[in-house]
């Protein structure tokens, strides 16, 4: 560095320097992120995961805004979703309490609901430090960029053994926020959970290139496009719930191919779309013939499309255990009330006697079932109205994107179909961020 100074004066070089700065705060930002939107728990730190030092931070941080600035559409909001998440946890504690069943699994919901929001502030401020601004699409650059990462540390570790020991030995536990075994994983992404933010990533990739509108948004397709099959291929591999957020994006695509045929991104989208499937189907063929850990990875990934290739039909193992876990109800007291359990009774029971399952109570892990048997149908409209009003919200805060919003809510209430996991960390930022709501929609153009 000194030399380089020598070489092209002090000016360049604070220059460099300021630089050299900014890319490091940058990805500093993108590390923080990815602690808020796929948290897990250090190593070191095995009983206090990343998004509750973020909560922590950030929660001292707006309770002080808000007392300065007094955004009075801000406690507002946050005051009927507080009470549309404590309406969920009333009709999971009554449930409990009457079945005697305990876990106290969704009557906290509101004091997670916080946690996650505090997360998504301080990531929303320190976002703003590095570039002076918090925009909708900005914040959503920085998660596709985390998944993105994700996906690459994923199959990396496949690779490259140095890797995966530093995962490994950074992350502890298992499951979603840990190390699943026998399935690629990132940090903090794995499974379902994992699966279904990268859905919503992927609708969210297909609505900005779409409604790009100046000419650096439309330069910037052929990045988001890339992100796009990065995701869809390592994601799928990953978790095949990814493929909800596969269908989805190309729905809303071809919705807008034909509505809005004169869309100038539209034209640049199908070009640079085109021109990447040319480039990753003859890569995928080769590696998919040339090296066994990506010919199994492959497989599992996209199961349903070689089955539907090599036997005529579509389907995966996967599907068909979840086809024979619907199991419903067999009286009306359940259906409308629940039997106060989703878990193993053994587990959250230290004196249940009756009959023990090997996964979720009565053996299911569907999303919507779980919610009828912990609380029933009534319990199971109030988190579906707990989710609907975060998504409204944000339409609300931001109506500008309002069917991107919906689209992702449609994400949620489709994932429920499989498992009980909600995407509410992608509305969380755009809940309490007053510096977004200032900006008026030239500005965010």
């Amino acid at each position: 560095y000194e030399i380089s100074c020598s070489l092209v004066g002090s000016e360049m070089c604070i220059r460099d320097s300021e630089s050299i700065m900014n890319l490091i705060l940058r990805i500093f930002t993108v590390i923080v992120t990815s602690f808020f939107f796929f948290p897990f728990f250090p190593m070191f730190m095995p009983d206090v995961n990343t998004k509750m030092i973020l909560a922590a931070i950030g929660l001292m941080a707006l309770f002080l805004d808000w007392g300065n600035k007094r955004d009075s559409m801000v406690n507002r909001d946050m005051f009927f979703l507080t009470l549309a998440a404590m309406l969920v946890g009333v009709f999971g504690l009554i449930s409990e309490i009457y079945h005697e069943t305990g876990g106290n699994v969704y009557t906290t919901l509101f004091i997670s609901m916080w946690v996650w929001v505090g997360a998504a502030y301080t990531v929303s401020l320190l976002i703003k430090q590095v570039h002076g601004k918090v925009t909708v699409r900005l914040f959503f650059n920085y998660v596709i960029i985390v998944c993105v990462v994700q996906c690459l540390i994923a199959i990396t570790k496949e690779y490259y053994a140095p890797l995966k020991v530093f995962v490994d030995n950074l992350v502890t536990g298992e499951a979603f926020m840990g190390k699943a075994e026998g399935r690629l994983y990132g940090i903090g992404a794995a499974l379902d959970v994992a699966g279904l933010r990268f859905s919503a990533v992927l609708t969210i990739i297909t609505y900005l290139c779409l409604n790009s509108q100046n000419d650096e948004e439309i330069k910037n397709i052929k990045w988001y496009l890339a992100a796009f099959f990065i995701i869809i291929i390592i994601g799928c591999m990953m978790s095949r719930s990814t493929t909800i957020g596969i269908i989805i994006s190309l729905g809303y695509l071809f919705y807008e191919t034909l509505i809005k045929k004169k869309n100038i991104a539209l034209k640049y989208y199908w070009k640079y779309f085109s021109m990447a499937l040319g480039i990753i189907i003859p890569v995928c063929v080769v590696l998919y013939h040339i090296n066994d850990t990506f010919y199994e990875n492959i497989r599992f990934g996209f199961e349903g499309f070689f089955n539907w290739w090599e036997q005529g039909s579509y389907s995966t193992h996967s599907n068909n255990i979840l086809l024979n876990m619907i199991i419903l109800p067999d009286n009306l007291h359940t259906w409308l009330f629940g039997d106060g359990y989703i878990t193993k009774p053994e587990l959250v029971d230290p004196y249940y006697i009756g009959p023990k399952y090997l996964g979720f109570y009565k053996d299911t892990d569907i999303g919507y079932l779980l919610f009828i048997y912990y609380f029933g149908l009534i319990g199971t409209a109030s988190m579906v109205g707990y989710i609907c009003t975060a998504a409204r919200l944000c339409i609300r805060r931001f109506p500008t994107y309002k069917i991107l919003f919906i689209i992702i809510l449609l994400v949620n209430l489709i994932g429920w179909c499989k498992v009980t996991t909600d995407i509410f960390v992608v509305f969380a930022p755009f809940l309490i961020l007053p510096v977004c709501e200032k900006i008026t929609p030239e500005e965010e153009k």
